[in-house]
């Protein structure tokens, strides 16, 4: 294909102003022309790299069972915050449960130099709470407290009489801490820490 050129519109019979006019005319359009082939050629090689990218997420797709890799660790960061959120409100409900014996410990009479050491070996895990957010039959459970901690728990006397003797072993044998631990009746368990109340630093 001939050039467009002075030359050849001179040889067509047009006119030099003409001619000028023409060339600028064509010179404008093939730069644009030039301007959009490179920038098609661009993002050509864009689309390239960006096929690439696709290939290897489908083939890592392939090996996660059919998961894309932001929802594999979209899963992942999601399981680890659930775990999270499980732990931080199992220690705020065993907080909340401690404290609500704690208070019903207290409440029963037992002494406040032997709260700590009576709530380590308490198991409180049962407790429950209403919709108010107060404890289920506090009242039984308050019983209960006065009954299995009795020696723990100041006894009002009438004036003269002698001074409540502290709590002795009447099996004539000492049980280690390991031992009374292990005995599975509550209310047993619990007379054999009152009876060996300085194991437990009672």
């Amino acid at each position: 294909m001939a050039s467009l050129t002075r030359k050849f519109l001179t040889a067509l019979g047009i006119d030099e102003s003409k001619a000028d006019e023409i060339i600028a005319v064509h010179t404008e359009v093939t730069d644009a022309l030039k301007t959009e082939r490179d920038k098609f050629k661009s993002d050509a090689a864009k689309l390239a790299g960006v096929q690439a990218e696709l290939d290897g997420i489908k083939a890592q797709a392939a090996k996660d069972g059919g998961k894309n890799p932001y929802q594999v660790k979209y899963e992942a960061l999601k399981e680890e915050f659930d775990a999270y959120k499980k732990d931080t409100e199992t220690k705020a409900t065993k907080a909340k449960k401690e404290a609500a014996y704690r208070k019903l410990l207290k409440d029963a009479g037992v002494t406040e130099k032997r709260l700590d050491a009576v709530l380590r070996v308490s198991d409180f895990d049962g407790i429950e709470f209403d919709s108010d957010g107060k404890i289920k039959d506090a009242d039984k459970l308050t019983e209960s407290i006065k009954k299995e901690w009795s020696d723990f728990i100041p006894q009002q006397t009438q004036q003269g009489a002698p001074a409540q003797n502290p709590p002795s072993t009447t099996t004539g044998k000492t049980m280690t801490k390991d031992e009374i631990m292990k005995i599975t009746d509550t209310a047993a368990r619990q007379k054999a820490i009152a009876e060996n109340h300085d194991l437990f630093g009672i």
